[in-house]
């Protein structure tokens, strides 16, 4: 103890350990309730390739429900209005992606030999994946050897039926076992991207993609990872799970999701694929992300001993639900919307509602009702990956701010008690507007495996941005890809962005391209002073126009940069002055040298370099 420790009283040194216990205490409270931040997003969903189709599809209220693909089944051939026929579907109609088979299997360094035997959930989520990351300008290569992990829900298992299908055992190779482990669908990504954080398939059947995004954040609050893909996957390759469907009532026979409609005779399947980055909020903030929304809090539990395995219990949900928002520390008056499970089915939907009324509906004041909807009634039930829709759904919703139009709601269901709670389906886009508090929601999901899950989001801090000290007259956008194919469609892909969006900053494109992607062989790269003449740019090359400030080739082997400074002279006065006045890079290392020089010159460098009248210290010569 030193000399100035005994002079205070005992007292006031106990006062301050327990000032410095409740710091600590408090420190971890926060740990544990920290909010974590969504910087990123990657989707494939009937109808939407990516997170800005998607809000298109369902902004403009579009119904992606089609027939089921020549590809899948012949529906004419099982096909039966009646759910008891042995072996037929009693529906036509499902929500299904395009060319699930279009994998690329050399961009991820796997044989065309292993990729047939690979299950193509696994192919979807390693290209999902990488999207969700280049989206969160995380590039893929800066993470290997990285403590990030990856959750992602998945239980169906239809390309095992289709290879058994085949009936010729001679075909089964040393990859297909790994190629159909529901395990290795995670295993697999971090494999790829060489992560080391946790790494797990979670199956809770249709709760699964949101129970793998709670596992994820109870992974970044304890420290297990610093960075997460969370997340899920389902593909619809074989009718089998349809047919059993369609014996349990579960399928509608008009093959829709009238969700919380009084028709609503269960729900449609659909597929699809969705990943979320996710980060602790204080490094989110730390490195500059573009942070999409919060996840405020999230909880999971079982129905225990219901009345039956695979039938919700609405004092269950009600139990998540309490528990979601005490973690977020969010009072239930405080949310604005919900986005339900929502399967059209008579027993589960008014069970679900009225678990939300409980909670979200009572004393609530009659011209703030609880807005309610699902994005089943765009897509269809994805089943493992249902809960992921669900929530990139209300992400983009908070972004926006506004919540997309609820389709299939005529008339309300007559067994949901609807005049004993204040809720309100949008059956028009509907604007979230901006009050005294920031915007919340729910998202709430149930599995026939009796696992609940609810998660709380809130929309994206308002972020300061910073600004500029250097304003740059031109930038450089820099785009590579694997083939000149690939490279081709990616500058199509920018330019039908740039389109869309006009008022883009063009120095945040820039640096997104150049900064959050990976780079390969074949590279184009564009010189422009605006997002317009950026655009321009790209779409004469797309026609295959010579254009100035424009240079595509391919980068044989890792070039290496050297720069010459001879110290004999400079060609013209002034040189470097505008490098100086618009490139912080070498701003910042003139003026560290200008640091260093100080003591040996008369006059600080910069005025010594960029002087603009003659003589000067330097030799100068033509």
């Amino acid at each position: 103890m030193s000399e100035q420790q005994k002079t205070v009283s005992p007292i006031k040194r106990a006062l301050r350990a327990i000032e410095d216990l409740q710091a600590k205490v408090d420190l971890l409270e926060y740990a544990k309730r920290e909010p974590i931040a969504i910087i990123g997003m990657g989707c494939r969903f009937p109808g939407a390739e990516n997170p800005e189709a998607f809000w298109q599809l369902l902004r403009n209220g579009v119904d992606a429900i089609t027939e089921v693909p020549a590809d899948r089944w012949d529906i004419e051939k099982l096909y039966d209005p009646d759910p008891d026929a042995p072996g037929k579907v009693c529906t036509r109609k499902g929500g299904f992606l395009t060319q699930v088979d279009g994998f690329n299997p050399e961009f991820f360094g796997i044989s065309a030999r292993e990729a047939a035997s690979i299950d193509p959930q696994q192919r979807l989520l390693l290209e999902v994946g990488w999207e969700a990351l280049e989206n969160a300008t995380q590039a893929p290569e800066h993470l290997y050897n990285s403590s990030t992990g990856v959750f992602l829900g998945i239980y169906l298992n239809d390309y095992s039926k289709v290879m058994s299908s085949v009936g010729d055992s001679t075909q089964i190779d040393a990859f297909s076992a790994i190629g159909n482990s529901l395990s290795v669908a995670a295993g697999r990504l971090s494999y790829i991207l060489g992560l080391k954080g946790p790494s797990m398939a979670i199956d809770t059947s249709c709760s699964s993609s949101l129970v793998s995004v709670h596992l994820a954040c109870q992974s970044l609050r304890l420290g297990e990872c610093n960075l997460a893909l969370a997340g899920g996957v389902g593909l619809n390759l074989v009718p089998d799970t349809s047919i059993a469907l369609s014996k349990s009532r579960m399928l509608n026979p008009n093959g829709r999701c009238q969700t919380f409609d009084a028709a609503a005779n269960g729900f449609v399947k659909g597929e699809g694929c969705g990943v979320v980055v996710l980060k602790r909020l204080k490094d989110a903030l730390a490195d500059g992300d573009n942070i999409l929304a919060l996840i405020r809090g999230s909880a999971v539990n079982h129905n225990g001993r219901s009345s039956s395995l695979i039938a919700p219990n609405g004092m269950s949900q009600q139990a998540t639900i309490r528990q979601a928002l005490e973690n977020s520390g969010v009072d239930s008056a405080q949310i604005d919307y919900v986005e339900v499970q929502g399967t059209g089915t008579s027993v589960g939907e008014p069970i679900e509602v009225a678990a939300l009324g409980a909670i979200f509906g009572k004393n609530r004041p009659q011209d703030q009702p609880l807005v309610i909807g699902s994005v089943k009634t765009n897509i269809g039930h994805l089943e493992p990956a249902s809960g992921i829709a669900s929530l990139i759904k209300v992400v983009l919703a908070l972004q926006h701010g506004e919540i997309p139009p609820h389709l299939h709601f005529q008339q309300p269901n007559p067994n949901i008690k609807w005049d004993e709670f204040s809720l309100k389906v949008p059956t028009e886009r509907m604007p979230w507007t901006v009050g005294a508090k920031s915007r919340l929601a729910g998202v709430n999901t149930f599995g026939f495996s009796g696992t609940n899950a609810h998660v709380i989001l809130e929309e994206a801090p308002i972020s300061e941005v910073a600004p500029r000290s250097i304003e740059r007259p031109l930038h450089l956008l820099a785009l590579s890809a694997k083939t000149d194919e690939a490279l081709i469609q990616l500058a199509e892909r920018y330019e039908k962005h740039l389109a869309a969006n006009p008022d883009l900053a063009l120095g945040d494109i820039c640096f997104s391209a150049n900064s959050g992607r990976s780079h390969f062989q074949h590279r184009l790269s564009v010189v422009a002073s605006s997002s317009t003449e950026l655009y321009e740019k790209l779409a004469a090359f797309r026609a295959g126009q010579e254009v100035t400030g424009l240079l595509k080739g391919k980068v044989a082997g890792s070039p290496k940069i050297a720069f010459i400074f001879t110290g004999l002279s400079y060609q013209h006065l002034g040189m470097g002055r505008k490098l100086y006045e618009t490139q912080p890079t070498f701003c910042a290392a003139i003026d560290n040298c200008d640091q260093i020089l100080r003591p040996y010159l008369e006059q600080p460098l910069p005025e010594l370099l960029f002087s603009q009248s003659s003589p000067t210290p330097l030799h100068f010569s033509r």
